[in-house]
Formats: C-alpha cells, sequence, structure tokens
C-alpha cells in the first residue's frame, strides 16, 4: 500500500493529497496514452538527501512525450523542481517519485487535441520485491507473453500504455508461484523483466542485451555498466538466448524500483550455486555505495534536496 502524504505535485502547483483528482473522461484512462517515470531519492552516508539521476529521468521522460506527439505545457526544469519541492514538503529524507504525463479531459475517440496534463506524485517505498530479493535473489520465470516488436510499440519510449504486456507477464508469473517474469522478444531472445532490464555473468563478462532490441533504454542499466567498466569487469551487450540465460553463472535484474535484485533461479533451473554470485554482490554493493553510501566518484549523478 502507498501511504498517504501531505502533498501531490498537479499542473504545477503542490495540492493536497486528497485533492489531486481527475475526471473519469480523462482521455489516458479510456486510451492509455501517456509517459512516466520512477525515481528514487536516497539519504547518504553524510545525511544528506539526493535524488539520483534526476536529469536523465525526466530527459526520458520529455523524450517519451516527444515520441507519441504529446506536447508538455512545462520545462524540463520546472518538473524537475516540482520533484525537490514536493520531496521537501512531504518531509521525505528518502522515496520514490512517479512523474507522470497523461492526456487530459476533453474529446473523446482515438485522435484528440486534449490538454497534457502533468502530476508528480512521491511515497516510501522500499526494495521493491522485499529485502529478501536483495539478499538472497528471486525466482523468475520465462512468460509466455512476449515483448513488444519495435514495429509494435515504441519500445524506447516509457509508456502508460505498453505496462498491460508487463502487468500480464507479473500476474502469469505470480500465479505460477514466481516472484517475477522474463520476457523474450518476438525472436526469441532474452529481453527484459517485467519493470526491470537483465544481466547475465558468464565466464566473469557481464552481458545484457543490445539498445537495438526491444528493451527500454534503462538508466539504472547504463548506471551498471559504467560501475562495472570502472571495477574492471569485462561489458558487452549482445543477444541473450534462453539456454545461455539458464547456464548463466549469475543473473541480476536491475531498475530504480528493483536496483540490482539477484535472480537465483530461472524456470527451475538453478542460476550458479542458488545464490547471488560474485559479480553481483560486487557491484550490488558498489550501486548502494553510490546511492546512499559515502562513493562521491559521481557528484553528477545525485541532485540535492535537502
Amino acid at each position: 500500500m502507498v501511504d498517504r502524504l501531505e502533498k501531490i505535485w498537479m499542473d504545477g502547483k503542490l495540492v493536497p493529497w486528497d485533492e489531486a483528482k481527475v475526471h473519469v473522461l480523462t482521455h489516458s484512462l479510456h486510451y492509455g496514452l501517456g509517459a512516466f517515470e520512477g525515481i528514487r531519492a536516497y539519504k547518504r552516508a553524510d545525511g544528506r538527501s539526493s535524488i539520483f539521476r534526476l536529469r536523465e529521468h525526466i530527459d526520458r521522460l520529455f523524450d517519451s512525450t516527444r515520441l507519441v506527439l504529446m506536447e508538455m505545457p512545462f520545462t524540463r526544469e520546472q518538473v524537475m523542481q516540482g520533484c525537490t519541492d514536493l520531496l521537501q514538503a512531504n518531509k521525505l529524507e528518502e522515496g520514490y517519485l512517479r512523474p507522470l504525463a497523461f492526456v487530459g479531459e476533453g474529446a473523446m475517440g482515438i485522435y484528440v487535441n486534449n490538454p497534457t496534463r502533468v502530476s508528480i506524485i512521491a511515497w516510501k517505498w522500499g526494495a521493491y520485491l522485499g529485502q529478501e530479493a536483495l539478499d538472497r535473489g528471486i525466482r523468475a520465470k520465462i512468460s509466455s507473453f512476449a515483448r513488444h516488436h519495435i514495429g509494435v510499440g515504441l519500445n524506447k519510449a516509457k509508456m502508460i500504455g505498453q505496462y498491460t504486456n508487463s502487468i500480464l507477464a507479473k500476474r502469469e508469473a505470480k500465479l505460477g508461484g514466481y516472484d517475477e517474469a522474463i520476457l523474450l522478444d518476438t525472436q526469441g531472445y532474452v529481453s527484459e523483466g517485467s519493470g526491470e532490464n537483465i544481466f547475465i555473468v558468464r565466464h566473469g563478462t557481464l552481458v545484457t542485451p543490445p539498445l537495438s532490441s526491444s528493451i527500454l533504454a534503462g538508466i539504472t542499466r547504463e548506471t551498471l555498466m559504467t560501475l562495472a567498466r570502472e571495477e574492471g569487469i569485462p561489458v558487452v551487450e549482445d543477444r541473450i538466448t534462453r539456454d545461455e540465460l539458464w547456464l548463466a553463472d549469475e543473473v541480476f535484474f536491475t531498475g530504480t524500483a528493483a536496483e540490482v535484485t539477484p535472480v537465483r533461479e530461472v524456470d527451475n533451473r538453478t542460476i550458479g550455486e542458488g545464490k547471488p554470485g560474485p559479480i553481483t554482490k560486487r557491484l550490488q554493493s558498489r550501486y548502494f555505495d553510490v546511492v546512499r553510501g559515502s562513493d562521491t566518484s559521481h557528484p553528477e549523478w545525485l541532485t540535492s534536496c535537502s
């Protein structure tokens, strides 16, 4: 459950939580056109709070709206300021931010010129799949639902409607007793999780599907690739087959919500020794030291919100 806080940023203003409402004729509610982001703020070891890679997330939000031809009524700087203002108004030292651009009420039908509305919600959110998932790893299942083909959806846009695909895959996995789903692309290669990018480790090399495949260009994905190279770990972007996934020495998910979540089992096949592997643990530790620890090697990734 999302804990109720004091304020929500709605169309440029901070309004009381209970007053952040939309009409039932809101166009995006009916047709699913819209874009969103997920962003985390962390309290660091020095006691200050910072939003992690705020600029990159807001840039991607605006890229998504540009791809779907939605005209944004605010600048990037205004939305970024809204994120910091919202955290301060709610006295949140750590939290999750959800900027959302959607088509408002007015005309109905497939083609309309209704105004774009923008909201930002903040809430307290711990480990997405639970602390045990970060510590021990999770069980995943390859879904019967394929990720959208590049000619069907805009895979580089973080679009509202496209997540129906993820919801179906996740429900299927949970009903089967698994923690998460892994989706293949329409050619049968590993794509991503229901809301995460995926990495495997094979013979000491980190491998992840390329941006040319049906994946979202994850900001946490890019962060982990940067950190891995700094740690001297070889990184390769290449297609991954299902059997390569089963035979991997290590597997882990990345994402703003999932952070760095190890996968200990896929399709009832144990990955490695059935626990987070050494490279996964090393990168997970480095990541958390960057976002909430004392690692100051990437100040450009942190936006102060204290």
